[in-house]
Parts: structure tokens; sequence; C-alpha cells
């Protein structure tokens, strides 16, 4: 079923693309394009609940509530989720574009792996998952799996002259993981259960992303970069990046009044 549905579809979209363009870096990219188009509803609707839980940080009710509970916890939860349930937001909706992205990342990286064959056997079970009359496979094999200094095929290590060797596109995962992550992420309350979910978010989801560039094959990590860059540019055309959580803000020294009422 994961086959049929996730890793058979993959492959067949990548090389269809690899079949026009003839590189599969540029093949991995388009495929990222189109993945994102696809899960454009996904990301309109978190922005939608993003609003909602903006809002909430000025109604006087949930105000209200925060005041009246402050000194319990318990209760408190059980009023912000019954808040949450009358103004109709899920904490769990802004989550959920990177949730969906789970499933493509597994079946991306499966479909990377088996793509580049170097023996009889792998090339076979490429065989299995290919559609009939779509593609001659003759054509198209060996694969161009090599894009600016990767191998896509294996992880990306590169050695710069130092006596040890550069996990140089982890790094740029890390990076723009967590960019992507602080832009999006809106000002709320400190104790609004959403916005420590997302600062949860901020720390670990680089962290793992980085994590998982290290050991597999690059051309999934070219895929997480170039969909944290479009990420971010279909966040700033609907006017929902926010550029504070990244630029500096500068601080105000507010005056000091003495007991004379006069300012220092």
């Amino acid at each position: 079923m994961w086959d049929t549905l996730i890793v058979s579809p993959f492959i067949n979209a990548i090389l269809f693309i690899y079949s026009l363009v003839g590189n599969f870096g540029i093949a991995i990219i388009l495929f990222t394009i189109l993945i994102r188009l696809l899960t454009h509803p996904l990301m309109v609707s978190q922005i939608k609940s993003t609003k909602i839980m903006q809002d909430m940080q000025k109604d006087e009710k949930w105000l209200k509530i925060q005041e009246k509970y402050k000194n319990d916890k318990e209760k408190l939860a059980q009023e912000q989720m019954a808040y949450y349930k009358e103004i109709g937001y899920s904490p769990f909706s802004s989550c959920l574009p990177t949730l969906i992205q789970f499933p493509i990342i597994i079946g991306l990286y499966q479909s990377i792996v088996q793509s580049i064959t170097h023996t009889p056997t792998e090339l076979f079970r490429l065989t299995q998952h290919l559609y009939a009359g779509v593609f001659d496979i003759s054509k198209l094999l060996p694969l161009n799996a090599h894009f600016l200094w990767m191998d896509l095929g294996k992880a990306d290590w590169v050695n710069i002259g130092l006596p040890f060797e550069i996990p140089v596109l982890a790094i740029i995962v890390v990076v723009t993981t967590y960019i992507q992550n602080r832009l999006i992420q809106p000002s709320s309350g400190t104790n609004d259960q959403a916005a420590m979910m997302g600062n949860m978010m901020n720390i670990y989801m680089p962290l793992l992303m980085g994590s998982m560039a290290l050991t597999l094959a690059s051309g999934l990590s070219l895929y997480f970069v170039v969909a944290n860059v479009i990420g971010i540019l279909q966040y700033a055309a609907l006017g929902r990046v926010n550029w504070r959580n990244i630029l500096p803000q500068p601080k105000t020294n507010k005056p000091v009044v003495t007991n004379k009422g006069q300012k220092k």
C-alpha cells in the first residue's frame, strides 16, 4: 500500500521530470515546487488558524480567563481548550503542514535511493515501480545524479581543505529550517499553549532535519532546502512573514521616575 500510494508515484513523477530536464538535481527542485503548490491549501488553512490565535491574544474574554486561572494550570488548560472549541481553533492546525511533510520526506528518500541504481538487482526493483509504457528505461539510465558539488545518492560531506569534511548542505538545512520557522511564527502570549509548541518546533525541527541531512542522501537535503526557501517566499507573497522574529529590535530605555517625580 505504501509503495502504491507514495513511493511509486514519487519515482514516476521525478523520473518524468528528469526525462524532460536531464538532471536529477533539477528534477528534485521542480518536484519540490510541485509538492509545495499541491500543499498550498494547507498553508492557507494554517495562516487562518494563526490569525485566529493572534486575535485571541487581544480578546478580553481570553485575557480574563488567563487572569482568573493563572494560579491553577489544570483549570486554565481546561478553560483554554473550551475557548479554542468556542472560537473554532485547533492548536495543532499550525503544525499540520509540517506533519504532512513527514510521509513526503520518507517517500522522497526511498524514491531517490531506488532511482539511483548501481546493480542489476536495484535496476529490477526500480522497474517494479515504473508505470507501463511511460518510460524507456534504457534511455533514462544511468541517471545524472550530480548537481553542483553533490552526489545526490549519497550524504553530503565536503572537503574544503580542512583536516575533516564539512556537512555543508546539512548546515544550510538547519539554517533555512530555523529561519522559516521563526519567520512564520506569530507573536503570542508567553502562557499560550500554541506559542510554547511553536517555540519547541523552532528548536527541534531544525535539529531533526539537520540530523537527517547528515546521513541520508543529499537529494533529500536538497528537497529540504528548496522547500524551506519556497515556503518563505509563499508566506512573504501572502504577507504573513514576521520579519521582526529575525531582525534585531532596538531597545528602548524607559526613563526612571524618582520619588520627586524627576526623570533620569
